[in-house]
């Protein structure tokens, strides 16, 4: 018995888990090892659909959370599926909403029957139950569907991790029932963590029930590399040889060598297109960023060994040149890059398997495709001669004249973090304080997410860290959500030098920093507190990230991290957090730059003015929707901001025509208020509407 889907067993490889397969859905054959490009709402980004055709992918994946609630599921029954409704010919695998509800969805309630969620469309309360999940897979008319499972933090503790598993269980038996005689396949979810134990207890409920395909799931969502390639090796021997195996939400091109070799079948990832969208292509010489400026004169394709359409025809100089112009062709371009590369790596590794060369394809492989940009490496700073206690990498640790607190210096730029004031006094009043976490806590609810953008040395987690411990040592019982920090760096060198003088670095006099370094993550004894680290781009990695309600942005200045500062970063990430719920999001920054505040308005977000710290007599707020900023940023930027706007040599952030910016900022909700004399005013408490 094959399931519906019949599949075929071509090669296995006799050095690894690796297997070339082929099955037949609704919509034609498809061979293995496949990568799924994500077309969430029924639409690759940057790509129409008829170049998508050309590209001869033949699964996309779409999302049934997304879609349900907008168009929803009368108007695919008016078009008799989604392969009408988007002219798309062959297969569609369509994910059940398991992930989203998890990553996206706030006020969420958890039951027996479902999840219950509010939409972020239009506000209204919705139920996605696994009979409701089944249905609208079937408007939709997708060749595979995925049963609605419980997904949840891979780092969770036993007990939650095994409550989940059991729902799952349940629900899957329960969407089996409600498939029916429907000829679409039907994917189970395997879950469990990172505890092998369940990993072994849900792969045996899930594959003694009729699936056509199983799907290894809750990975990728806070476990570290090598934890997840230890979880898939573990559990992909555990599903039947005769169905293909699916991990969900993988990945970089690293993760497919990896995930192939340790016998998985299909993939998904938003990342070929993600990426592309903010000039990141990947190349047979290793990832490459059109943003930086050694590509601005090279009369070189993106890669010589790529023959897609972009680099057969294109220079880098070209494509360097519209991505600094935030031209939209851009998109297109670099995501089909991106996808071809994607398409002819998993050509290649099922050839591989076919002849009997995996190994010695990996062999080659494995070191280029984690490379970055092997032509035009980027040049570390020198390294001192003599050994420096006080310097590691490109930062060196400077003890203020006080001899109070210590402060960190990146040698490559020349700026010193938090230089004058102590930098844990700063963080209580401008990111503790300010985002009133300790009221917000205990209120009973889901967890709160806090994002901390740039994790330096540690204090601005370790600032929330000490006032929630302090607050529950004072009042016992008084936390009523768990509170979940994740921290953001590309370079961690500024944490591990800080942790070798902790009599400068005080804040660092905990458990929870060391933890973090080793583990990649720390939880408090009692469970209510977890911090967990991301180490690398934060513009590449925030979109794979629980939502934030709080988010702490520290990252260095615009002169060292410009692409953090821009206007299409701060659109991206309100683009990510509207959705989420109808509270928000609130981001609170130190900077009070005029550049920086128009950026976050054009993007859409209400800007107002933060506390003071050190010099500066204001700071930043943000918040990404009106109701949010009454409670979170009352001191809505008026007038006199724009009055100042206007003025100023420094209005127009990069990306950003002044025409474009000049109609976004003047027309933001946030400047509607009229005063009596005619003039704009800044929006009082509860003035603006959404």
């Amino acid at each position: 018995m094959t399931g519906r889907l019949a599949l075929k067993i071509e090669a296995r490889d006799p050095w690894s888990h690796a297997r070339a397969t082929r099955f037949t859905t609704l919509h034609g054959e498809v061979e293995t090892p496949i990568f799924m490009p994500v077309a969430t709402q029924a639409a690759l980004r940057g790509v129409d659909m008829a170049v998508a055709e050309a590209l001869d992918y033949q699964v996309l994946l779409s999302n049934t959370y997304h879609l349900l609630l907008r168009p929803g599921p009368d108007l695919f029954r008016k078009f008799g599926g989604i392969h009408s409704f988007m002219k798309w010919p062959r297969a569609v695998l369509t994910d059940s909403g398991g992930f989203q509800i998890f990553s996206l969805s706030r006020q969420l309630k958890m039951t027996e029957e479902g999840a219950r969620f509010r939409s972020y469309v239009d506000g209204d309360e919705v139920v996605l139950t696994p009979e409701r999940s089944i249905e609208m897979q079937g408007a939709i008319g997708s060749d595979i569907m995925m049963v609605l499972d419980q997904c949840i933090d891979s780092t969770s503790d036993l007990a939650t991790s095994r409550s989940a598993l059991e729902l799952t269980t349940r629900w899957a038996k329960r969407s089996l029932a409600a498939r029916g005689a429907s000829p679409q396949a039907l994917f189970g979810i395997i879950q469990g963590a990172c505890f092998k134990d369940l990993r072994r207890e849900s792969a045996a409920q899930i594959t003694e029930l009729p699936f056509d395909g199983f799907a290894i799931g809750g990975l990728a969502v806070g476990e570290t590399k090598s934890e997840r390639e230890d979880m898939t090796e573990f559990t992909a021997p555990l599903l039947p040889e005769d169905r293909p195996r699916y991990l969900m939400g993988v990945g970089t091109p690293i993760d497919l060598l990896e995930a192939v070799k340790r016998g998985v079948d299909m993939f998904d990832c938003i990342l070929p297109t993600s990426l592309a969208h903010q000039g990141v292509c990947f190349t047979s010489r290793g990832r490459i960023d059109l943003r930086r400026g050694v590509h601005r004169t090279s009369e070189a394709p993106l890669d010589p060994a790529c023959s897609c359409s972009t680099c057969v025809r294109f220079s880098r100089a070209y494509l360097h040149h519209l991505v600094r112009a935030q031209e939209f062709v851009a998109d297109q371009l670099l995501s089909i890059h991106n996808l071809v590369f994607y398409r002819e790596l998993m050509k290649s590794m099922r050839q591989s398997i076919l002849a009997g060369s995996f190994k010695e394809f990996y062999t080659v492989q494995q070191p280029l495709l984690d490379a970055r940009d092997t032509e035009n490496p980027t040049t570390p700073p020198k390294k001192r001669r003599d050994k420096d206690e006080f310097v590691l990498g490109d930062y060196r640790a400077v003890e203020h004249k006080s001899g109070a607190f210590g402060s960190i210096k990146q040698l490559s730029s020349g700026e010193t973090m938090h230089s004058v004031s102590d930098p844990l006094v700063e963080a209580e009043e401008l990111y503790v304080r300010q985002s009133r976490l300790l009221d917000r806590v205990q209120q009973p609810g889901e967890p709160l997410v806090v994002w901390d953008v740039g994790l330096g040395a540690g204090t601005n987690a370790m600032a929330c860290i000490f006032a929630l411990q302090g607050l529950a040592a004072h009042a016992p019982g008084s936390l009523q959500r768990p509170v979940r920090i994740v921290s953001f760096e590309r370079d961690i060198d500024s944490l591990r030098l800080a942790l070798k003088h902790p009599r400068l670095f005080r804040h660092l006099r905990h458990g929870a920093p060391h933890s973090l370094l080793k583990d990649g993550r720390w939880k408090s004894e009692e469970g209510m507190l977890e911090w967990s680290l991301v180490q690398g781009d934060f513009a590449e990695l925030f979109e794979q990230q629980p939502s934030p309600e709080i988010i702490l942005y520290d990252p260095f200045s615009y002169k060292t991290d410009a692409a953090l500062w821009s206007y299409d970063l701060f659109k991206r990430l309100l683009a990510y957090c509207i959705p989420q719920s109808a509270l928000g999001s609130s981001l609170y920054t130190y900077t009070n730059s005029t550049a920086v505040r128009a950026a976050l308005l054009a993007a859409g977000w209400y800007v107002g003015k933060g506390s003071a710290t050190g010099p500066k007599t204001e700071t930043t707020t943000a918040c990404s929707k009106p109701t949010l900023s009454t409670l979170y940023a009352p001191l809505l930027l008026g007038a006199d901001w724009l009055a100042k706007w206007s003025r100023s040599d420094a209005r127009q952030p990069a990306g950003t025509t002044e025409e474009e910016l000049l109609s976004a900022i003047s027309s933001h909700p946030q400047f509607k208020v009229v005063s009596c004399r005619g003039d704009l005013g800044a929006a009082p408490f509860g003035s603006v509407t959404e």
